[in-house]
């Protein structure tokens, strides 16, 4: 388990972590969100020791070492291949840094090329390879030590929707193997699907944490999806009911000030006439961190 206790980090005058604290536990994947300059990178730096900060950061009871090192694999977002090397020449140079053979490495490179689907030959160079291709090499040499902690910084970015699914499986992989995830990432949904957990920061604070359910569950259902012939107009002017606006299933999604009306407004909406559709939800992640970020919803 990553342990987290106290973290404070400034730059000059600039404080940019406030006491952050947070565990992340074995076989759980924890998404780490923030607008940028959040502090989420500040975060992941600190945790790999590699700024001084104020405050404890433990993995399995322990403080981070050099021992820790070989326990951890960190995709960092700024992605740093050697352009002219071949893929076997980079994957060897970097993981051999991690204590792995070169007969490890010759067995396990060709099996992972084809677990992450690399469009190429161990014998090609790294500048022939696409932008997304090389980020599955920068990711495989992440993996194939079989890290008990792991740091991806910004993974999705840059991945088209087909290897964005190709990559979430491949984390869910690792959850299943017991290693303990952490991740950053812009895109709320990418979150709330593969996350147990989320750690929400703003300004170098803990302004959401939790699992993702209770998370949801903690703003309440505000969110009502209904079928309904009447208008926009005559939705929102029904009590209790913030906003309306059709989904791309055809449905209206209101918004409500309290989960409280939903029974009220059942009974409205129902009066003489049949709804297919009555779904009360909470909102989600999305939802959640625009809201905390001061963004309209």
């Amino acid at each position: 388990m990553l342990e987290v206790v106290g973290l404070k980090k400034s730059f000059g005058d600039k404080a940019v972590l406030h006491g952050i604290d947070f565990q992340a536990e074995k076989g759980r994947i924890i998404g780490l969100v923030g607008k940028n300059g959040a502090g989420k990178t500040t975060i992941f730096h600190s945790i790999l020791q590699f700024l001084d900060y104020e405050g404890q950061v433990r993995f399995d009871g322990q403080a981070i070492s050099q021992a820790t090192y070989e326990k951890i694999g960190y995709l960092p977002e700024e992605r740093s291949l050697m352009p002219k090397l071949t893929v076997y020449n980079q994957v060897h140079y970097l993981a051999s840094l991690k204590g792995l053979s070169t007969s490890y490495i010759k067995e396990q490179l060709p099996l992972w090329m084809a677990k992450l689907q690399v469009k190429g030959n161990p014998t090609d160079k790294i500048k022939s390879l696409s932008k997304g291709n090389q980020q599955k090499i920068q990711l495989m040499i992440t993996l194939m030590h079989q890290p008990d902690l792991i740091i991806l910084d910004e993974p999705f970015s840059g991945l088209d929707p087909v290897n964005t699914e190709l990559l979430k499986q491949v984390i869910l992989e690792e959850k299943q193997r017991g290693a303990t995830i952490i991740f950053s990432d812009h895109v709320m949904t990418n979150v709330q699907e593969i996350c147990d957990d989320i750690l929400m920061i703003r300004d170098g604070k803990v302004v959401v944490s939790g699992s993702i359910d209770e998370v949801r569950n903690s703003y309440g259902k505000t969110r009502l999806f209904v079928a309904s012939e009447r208008t926009q107009e005559e939705l929102e002017s029904l009590p209790h009911v913030v906003s309306a606006s059709r989904t791309k299933q055809g449905t209206w999604r209101l918004v409500l000030e309290d989960e409280s009306a939903g029974p009220a407004l059942f009974d409205i909406l129902t009066q003489g006439q049949y709804v297919s559709t009555f779904d009360q939800q909470a909102p989600t992640i999305d939802e959640i961190f625009k809201l905390e970020s001061g963004v309209a919803l």
